[in-house]
């Protein structure tokens, strides 16, 4: 194949340049592989460099035909762009074929989110007086009041814990480090997990620094905090399909509809583009209508 070399290079690119995960990177070679296989469906070999529009558009069309969601058509498309966009960078190519190259339109399925009584009660049915019950109150109160991802939450580590300064360092996607402001009420909760309950577990050689630890002393797993969370919902009667993203989901939605910065919020959740973070911002109708009353001269 004659693209193997300019392949090569964006591998290289995306691993040190972007600093991508292993994963992440895997994904963009997939999209490429596609685009390759088409050529090679249709017993072609173009250079990089005389790839048309119409051809990708054609291309699309194949995937289409091929039964793709648009959703996973979508994917491919943002991996074209990327490695077209680095072949425009490295001036290996003079005209990116990807520019005017859209996605199908997606339609963006907004997960349940919890409103703060909900929350509430999700927390006022743990048992603090059991073993594990003042953990279970300070992986809620940490899961909504900083928006985590689940994996984020297992990887908290008590060395990455700032309380005099109200923060907590995360290690997000892609090894990606942000620092994210910690309420009082979770930092309580955690000093008194950490210092009153922790302190009298026997901790597994090598998790030591983990906060959040099992009967065990080995760091919680993902499906125990998935497992966790519907528990609760459960016994608190909530009807909603929830999961650790919803407490996530909730902390934006809570944030925006207080007036909290786009930026800021993305900032907090971690994300690289803000198109990401708008998915968590469908502040309700009232109060858009209570927004344009208030500040609109023809209101």
């Amino acid at each position: 194949m004659l693209w193997s070399s300019y392949i090569k290079g964006f591998k290289s690119y995306l691993k040190l340049e972007r600093s991508l995960s292993v994963n992440s990177i895997d994904a963009y070679l997939n999209d490429i592989n596609k685009l390759i296989q088409y050529f090679e469906s249709l017993n072609a070999e173009p250079k990089l460099a005389e790839i048309t529009i119409i051809q990708l558009k054609s291309f699309i069309s194949w995937l289409n035909e091929m039964g793709m969601l648009p959703s996973t058509q979508a994917r491919v498309i943002s991996g074209l762009k990327a490695f077209f966009a680095y072949l425009t960078i490295e001036d290996l190519i003079s005209n990116d074929p990807t520019a005017l190259l859209e996605a199908p339109k997606l339609s963006r399925k907004l997960p349940d989110m919890l409103n703060i009584y909900e929350i509430n009660e999700l927390i006022a049915t743990i048992d603090a007086s059991k073993p594990d019950g003042m953990r279970n109150k300070a992986i809620i109160e940490v899961l909504y009041g900083c928006g985590l991802r689940v994996t984020e939450l297992t990887e908290l580590r008590i060395s990455n814990l700032f309380p005099k300064i109200e923060f907590i360092k995360i290690i997000g996607k892609g090894n990606k480090e942000r620092l994210v402001p910690i309420g009082s009420v979770a930092l309580k909760l955690l000093d008194i997990y950490i210092n009153e309950v922790r302190v009298h577990a026997n901790i597994k050689k090598g998790h030591e620094d983990f906060i959040f630890l099992n009967r065990f002393g080995a760091k919680l797993s993902r499906i125990s905090i998935f497992n966790l969370i519907k528990s609760l919902a459960s016994s608190a009667g909530i009807k909603k399909t929830i999961s650790p993203h919803t407490l996530r989901h909730s902390f934006a939605t809570h944030l925006i509809e207080g007036g909290a910065d786009l930026r800021a919020v993305q900032e907090m959740l971690g994300h690289s583009s803000i198109t990401t973070t708008e998915i968590y911002t469908h502040i309700d109708r009232d109060y858009l209508r209570e927004v344009i009353t208030q500040f609109h001269p023809r209101a």
